[in-house]
């Protein structure tokens, strides 16, 4: 029996629902083998966490050319310069009850899904304080420099593109593996999607014949996600779509979604926060959303085409890039490209039906399983 230590960073959802996912289907289909999901930043002090977490989301979001340099920048710094020695330093100095942590865990492999553990675990296996192999999963559909973490023994990709990349800058290549961004069981069910489609737009009260369109996100340039939601409801055509808009943990949106609900009946479906989030993307013919690397995961799990937004400097950017190259999505720039743009694909089911093809030829529901068969089959 195998004890897997899963090591995330709360910096954004992603990491954290990568490494939720390889908890949960170890737990369906992995037994008698256990794992443990620990968020390195729940063992560091608070002023680090804020600074580690906070910190970069208003940056994105409040300063986003800034990142953009940031980010590219740190993309072309080596490891041994200066910078970087001293950013390791500070998160070392941050990190002792973390790694403190892992090691009462006495864990036999470790699974990362962000860069900062796989660091620290970096340093305790090169002074010897550390046995057991460490393994990382990239959450990206393109590669930075932060995840070229030296020593591992094996990265996890999601594409053949990020595995050349990986080979590119060094990595051995026996070291590398495309298995996919691990998608949670849900993701992943057998249903024809048609069924599906019917079962869950039944579910929450929407007209499987009408057309669908599922909403998650707002952003800069955009707008927030009530008003997005109004700007739609506006749109003409011969068949008026339907709309979930999902809210998340955003109570004051959730408010004024279902108020449009009221306005709008039959017509608006208001969510909060759900753990159902696969039954929305069931029920969708078309998803708008940020690129994040889970979200569209999740989207190509169950062939769903998007409409992309608001994508963050850097990262984002190039899964849109990655995503519309395949011609699973397109990308709004501003609030008058949402507007043309989600018109133009709901009067457009042809269209609609060829992104999905392409959404699910790309999509990889069971990467879990094969990371998990990856790092246990070498553990044995």
């Amino acid at each position: 029996m195998t004890k897997l230590l899963i090591l995330s960073v709360s910096a954004g959802n992603g990491h954290v629902r990568a490494a939720q996912a390889l908890e949960a289907t170890l737990a369906q289909s992995f037994a008698p083998h256990t794992a443990v999901h620990v968020d390195a930043m729940a063992h560091v002090p608070a002023g680090f966490r804020k600074v580690y977490t906070d910190w970069y989301l208003q940056l994105v979001n409040r300063a986003p050319e800034l990142w953009s340099y940031l980010h590219q920048r740190t993309d072309v710094t080596p490891h041994h310069a200066p910078s970087q020695r001293l950013r390791r330093g500070i998160e070392r100095l941050s990190t002792v009850a973390l790694v403190r942590e892992i090691r009462r865990a006495k864990p036999d492999a470790v699974i990362c899904t962000h860069f900062l553990p796989a660091e620290l675990l970096m340093r305790e296996r090169n002074r010897g304080r550390l046995e057991c192999p460490v393994w990382l999963q990239i959450t990206d559909y393109d590669l930075h420099n932060m995840w070229l973490v030296p020593g591992m023994t094996g990265y996890l990709a999601a594409t053949e593109e990020v595995a050349f990349r990986l080979r590119a800058r060094g990595i051995p290549p026996e070291r590398i593996h495309v298995t996919g961004i691990p998608v949670m069981p849900a993701f992943s069910e057998p249903d024809a999607p048609e069924v599906a489609h019917a079962a869950c737009a039944s579910a929450l009260g929407l007209d499987p014949a009408r057309p669908v369109l599922l909403m998650a996100s707002g952003g800069a340039g955009v707008g927030d996600l009530p008003s997005m939601v109004e700007r739609v409801l506006a749109l003409g055509g011969d068949t008026p779509f339907q709309v979930i808009a999902v809210a998340g943990r955003n109570a004051e949106a959730h408010a004024r979604l279902e108020a449009l609900s009221q306005r709008h009946p039959g017509r608006v479906v208001a969510v909060g926060f759900t753990n159902e989030m696969h039954k929305m993307m069931a029920a969708a013919d078309l998803v708008v959303t940020k690129p994040g690397g889970l979200t569209v995961s999740e989207c190509l799990a169950l062939g769903k085409p998007m409409l992309l937004i608001s994508p963050i400097p850097g990262q984002e950017e190039h899964n849109a890039g990655f995503l519309m190259e395949e011609s699973a999505a397109w990308l709004a720039y501003d609030a008058i490209g949402l507007d043309y743009k989600v018109a133009r694909l709901m009067a457009d089911p042809a269209k609609l039906a060829a992104m999905a093809a392409r959404s699910r030829a790309l999509g990889k529901p069971q990467a879990a399983r094969a990371v998990l068969q990856r790092v246990l089959g070498a553990k044995e």
